[in-house]
């Protein structure tokens, strides 16, 4: 199962971004537009759609992502740090050493060839015995 994170510019970053996006969309109205046309409008649709965003994301609890983050969840544990005061939160992460994991996705492994040697009958069951508690001594 996969985490989402979602990431969105701070509320006073957002909060400039709306009113250079208002100046730019009032410059593409009255001199970007009558100059360079259909230029002009792009322009000025692309100014409002960054005075929009930056609106949202400075003056609502409902602001527009800049970046959704997806972590696996593989024993991670996610604890979230809300800072209101700054418009961000921190994240930090709990888990098992890799290489923990690594040893025992290893082990696992064996016991599963192990196994299916033994399922083969390629080795006897005493020798299945003996290599398993060798291979379970080391956990």
């Amino acid at each position: 199962m996969a985490k989402r994170i979602h990431v969105r510019p701070g509320k006073t970053q957002s909060k400039a971004g709306f009113f250079v996006g208002i100046l730019f969309c009032i410059l593409g109205v009255f001199v970007v537009i009558p100059i360079f046309g259909p230029f002009g409008i792009l322009w000025t649709a692309v100014a409002a759609w960054i005075a929009y965003s930056h609106y949202r994301n400075g003056f609502t609890d409902k602001g527009i992502d800049s970046k959704v983050i997806e972590v696996e969840d593989d024993g991670e544990d996610v604890t979230v740090t809300e800072h209101p005061g700054f418009g961000y939160r921190s994240y930090s992460y709990t888990s098992e050493s890799n290489e923990t994991k690594s040893d025992e996705n290893d082990i696992e492994e064996r016991l599963r060839s192990l196994q299916s040697l033994y399922d083969q009958r390629l080795i006897t069951r005493e020798e299945y015995d003996e290599k398993k508690q060798e291979i379970l001594k080391e956990l």
